[in-house]
């Protein structure tokens, strides 16, 4: 009987994951490895790359690091050039870069706020143009930005970055509509607070921490892999007629 379940598997594939040198980066690159495909990681600093490339390689796939600062047009460029030097196309790309820093409204500053557009909207944006050059000529492609429940709620000290998440939801159904001629398919997903370097900060703080897990209607802190899996989703075949979509990744925090 034909098969009746799509496919997850990615084998012989091509994965581009920006910032993955930690947290949910690092994550969704080892999960799309997991799912076959062969990796370039995108990495503000290179030479942090080598423990993930042992990572990945340990799994029988090949990974190529590359400098790649989001925030940088002639970086992207020169990444995704030397991705497509290397393997011949790009199959899947995962926009995680992302920051933002929190401070009340009346007080961010110029050079904040300019930063955190720098990666979080320039960044995604032009990275997914590089991107879909390379994936227009193919005929094909998966793109999964990396947004954050930030983007569908109000929440205080976040007003930028709620600004650009909630802008990456967006970004993400116009160029779901205008590059599903090319056989594209663009879609986001939304995290809540998840457990990384990145958030340790805060979460280390008991009271904040049993504050957030009370908003969360199933009782627990997100983990990388919660975020990854849906990823992977994203990027096979099983998900091959959705596009335009941000899938929230919340325990249900805003559904109240």
């Amino acid at each position: 009987m034909p098969r009746i379940l799509p496919s997850q598997d990615l084998t012989g594939q091509v994965a581009l994951v920006t910032a993955c040198a930690r947290g949910i980066g690092e994550a969704c690159a080892v999960a799309l490895a997991e799912a076959g495909a062969d990796l370039v990681l995108g990495l503000r600093d290179v030479s942090t790359g080598a423990p993930l490339v042992r990572r990945i390689e340990a799994l029988g796939r090949q990974a190529l690091p590359v400098q790649m600062d989001v925030a940088r047009l002639g970086q992207v460029r020169a990444a995704v050039k030397a991705a497509t030097r290397r393997f011949g196309r790009i199959d899947v790309l995962v926009n995680n870069a992302g920051i933002g820093a929190p401070a009340p409204a009346e007080k961010v500053t110029e050079a904040d706020f300019d930063a955190t557009l720098r990666v979080n909207l320039k960044g995604t944006f032009f990275v997914s143009q590089e991107v879909g050059k390379v994936m227009m000529k193919q005929g094909r492609g998966r793109i999964v930005n990396i947004g954050s429940q930030a983007g569908a709620v109000a929440l205080p000290t976040e007003s930028v970055y709620c600004m650009t998440k909630a802008a990456i939801s967006h970004l993400t159904r116009c160029l779901a509509l205008e590059w599903a001629p090319h056989g594209i398919t663009v879609n986001a997903v939304a995290p809540t607070f998840i457990e990384t370097p990145g958030t340790r900060k805060w979460l280390d703080d008991r009271a904040f921490k049993a504050s957030v897990k009370k908003r969360i209607p199933l009782g627990r802190i997100g983990k990388p892999a919660d975020v990854a899996g849906p990823v992977v989703f994203l990027a096979s075949e099983a998900a091959s007629l959705i596009t335009g979509t941000t899938l929230l990744i919340d325990g249900g925090w805003t559904l109240a």
